[in-house]
């Protein structure tokens, strides 16, 4: 069945890191875009990191120089590594792999930051 299942987040001190994965099945994930995204409470979704299935990355400006997405499609497997966390990066972490007209969308994990 096509799943994403996230892992890594909990709770962590500001200037800490933490490396969130997101393992792929039932998709050929080499053709998908994959994509972290945040939703802090109260707020809207928001992208924080992309790739695509070339290797493009792109991050907004609240995660540039902190966060960094990779992936590996020998393990169908997505990495978030989060450097430098500031309280205001709390949310729930959502993998999501996209092609056309297929959207897919992980269960979310929580990253809290919080001295």
């Amino acid at each position: 069945q096509v799943q994403l299942v996230e892992s890594g987040g909990g709770l962590v001190q500001p200037g800490g890191s933490l490396r969130l994965s997101c393992v792929a099945s039932g998709i050929i994930f080499n053709v998908y875009t994959m994509g972290w995204y945040r939703q802090a409470p109260g707020k809207q979704r928001e992208l924080v990191a992309g790739i695509g299935s070339d290797g493009t990355t792109n991050y907004p400006d609240s995660v540039k120089g902190r966060f960094t997405i990779s992936r590996d499609n020998t393990k169908n497997t997505v990495y978030l590594q989060m450097n430098n966390l500031k309280p205001q990066d709390t949310a729930v972490y959502y993998c999501n792999a996209r092609v056309v007209a297929v959207n897919i969308w992980g269960q979310g994990t929580q990253v809290t930051v919080s001295s």
